[in-house]
């Protein structure tokens, strides 16, 4: 989940309006302290460090988590057959010793031997396999279900309608202890590169006697377990987890485990950073933006990110489903002055979309073309054009502890200008978590905000893997058969500039149905205290956890 790009300065009382809004917001924020205990301070003489996180939306099941929050602790304590190189994104083996195909349709997986769960359980062949069958089936109700859905077989444990008539995918086999094959349905001449995201992990048989519970206290094969005497997962204050000393990886952890705390806002979790009492933050909150690199100096991060903001829209929702729908949400599109809002707020560290795809991923452009360009003319007419926007008026839904209440409210300033003082407004839900439940569950009735970040570095995991139909990531309900197909296409090609036109045809649709509005590509803004060196964030813009030391 990320080019030079032409910037328009605007100046005059509506754009001093705008940014004296976006960035005086919040100021309660400031006051807000952490929810966690402090118990899991700074770096200590025990060897482990904090860092600041999110509550999970689900439970700790591999196959059930694509937030930040789920992910975090589940890329911690899991290890599929690839991870990826923190400076590249490229694959890395893992658990792979090899993985070989002809026609990137039938793969053949040979793993290396002697690794084990955090139980002392031997990784087998059938670890992977019965994960997999176990996370598509749809009774189980695994928000990542669909990842496997590229698998022969997929149709009969996740049928569109009714019960499962299997409970295994006949594209998997095991071949012996250390050998599986996987067959696909068509060729996806990326799907090797797809094998070190969370829902192609491995599972223990444990995990089969109580999926619940194992949620609440995973068991894993990664470089830290779950640290139950320090309390494992608390929740809605922290998870913390150990180095796993058995761990036959090659990125073994430096530090002795990792609190992960859950602050109320990026504020608060600032301030503790501040104050040495956190020790890694992986966002600066808004406020800091102009100040951090000073307060810090050589402990502050700034790097390219593999990922991008967007505002998303619920087309299940039928006022959000028409022809004339899609022409105001392009009206709103051009109505967002993205330039001067990134002046702004992010001091022009971040840098406006022009397509989908984040700069850095292959086939990144300027797609959007005028839908993503600042035009207030052309916004009121299309607005109009389009019916008005649907209720009456447009609220973007956001997560109150998390940076991004005063963008959301600059660009609804923006929107006001354009179409009148009462027509967008932010909506605040007080945790992520929170909002990703009525997200998921397809209950937005207006816009909300969907960030991406890359799991893999390929156009598949920004398009195919969030508006194709069906795709668990595609929260907004699109479908449309013609970007379908160029996706198909485009994941089967073997050529690779083929590959890129056919995903440059699929973003033209994009831009015509317009599921979402592209805003602008992130940066990575981190940090770290005095305690702890060797702090790293990968192209991802995710902390590398196993490289930090402790002082």
């Amino acid at each position: 989940m990320r080019g030079t790009t032409r910037v328009k300065w605007l100046a005059g009382a509506g754009m001093i309006a705008l940014v004296a809004t976006a960035c005086g917001g919040g100021s309660s924020d400031n006051k807000s302290g952490s929810s966690a205990s402090a118990g899991a301070g700074g770096g200590s003489s025990t060897g482990y460090y904090t860092a600041s996180s999110t509550e999970p939306q689900n439970l700790l099941q591999p196959a059930n988590a694509n937030e930040t929050g789920g992910f975090y602790p589940l890329s911690m304590m899991f290890r599929g057959l690839y991870t990826y190189d923190p400076k590249t994104g490229d694959t890395v083996p893992a658990m792979a010793e090899s993985m070989e195909s002809t026609d990137s349709t039938n793969w053949t997986v040979k793993l290396k031997s002697g690794w084990t769960f955090h139980n002392g359980e031997p990784v087998t062949a059938k670890s992977f396999v019965d994960a997999w069958n176990w996370g598509a089936v749809s009774t189980n109700k695994q928000i990542n279900a669909t990842w496997y859905q590229p698998i022969e077989g997929y149709d009969q444990v996740h049928p569109a309608q009714g019960n499962p008539t299997a409970t295994t995918m006949s594209g998997l086999k095991v071949v012996d202890d250390n050998t599986f094959t996987i067959k696909l349905t068509q060729p996806i001449s990326s799907f090797k590169a797809q094998m070190g995201y969370t829902p192609f992990m491995p599972l223990p048989q444990e995990f089969y006697k109580d999926p619940q519970k194992y949620g609440e206290a995973p068991i894993g094969n990664g470089p830290f377990q779950l640290d139950t005497a320090a309390g494992g997962w608390q929740r809605k204050k922290q998870i913390t987890v150990k180095r796993y000393d058995a761990y036959k990886g090659n990125d073994k952890a430096k530090s002795a485990g990792v609190t992960l705390v859950f602050y109320t806002t990026y504020d608060a979790a600032y301030t503790a950073l501040r104050d040495n009492k956190l020790d890694v933050i992986d966002q600066m909150p808004t406020s800091a933006i102009a100040s951090f690199q000073k307060d810090l100096g050589d402990r502050a991060i700034v790097q390219p990110q593999l990922s991008i903001q967007k505002i998303g829209f619920p087309l299940y929702d039928p006022a959000w489903a028409t022809p004339g729908a899609a022409k105001v949400r392009q009206g709103l599109s051009m109505a967002i002055d993205r330039a001067a809002i990134t002046k702004a707020i992010y001091k022009g560290l971040e840098v406006p979309a022009t397509d989908w795809l984040a700069p850095g991923i292959p086939g990144h452009s300027d797609v959007c073309g005028d839908v993503c360009k600042y035009d207030p003319a052309k916004a009121k007419q299309l607005v109009a054009e389009g019916g008005g926007i649907p209720h009456g008026k447009l609220t973007i839904a956001t997560n109150a502890d998390g940076p991004h209440r005063e963008w959301v409210t600059a660009v609804c300033n923006s929107i006001n200008q354009t179409l009148g003082s009462q027509a967008c407004e932010p909506k605040l839900y007080p945790e992520f978590s929170v909002a990703r439940d009525e997200i998921t569950n397809k209950k937005m009735t207006s816009a909300y905000r969907t960030g991406w970040k890359a799991d893999y570095p390929y156009p598949d995991n920004f398009l195919n893997d969030i508006y194709r139909t069906g795709a668990a990531s595609n929260d907004a309900g699109y479908s449309n058969a013609n970007f379908d197909n160029l996706a198909k296409q485009a994941m089967a090609a073997s050529d690779k500039n083929q590959s890129l036109d056919l995903w440059k045809q699929a973003q033209g649709q994009l831009a015509q149905d317009l599921p979402s509005i592209p805003l602008w590509y992130y940066t990575t803004k981190a940090g770290y205290s005095t305690k702890v060196s060797n702090v790293q964030m990968d192209v991802f813009g995710n902390p590398v956890f196993t490289e930090v030391t402790v002082k």
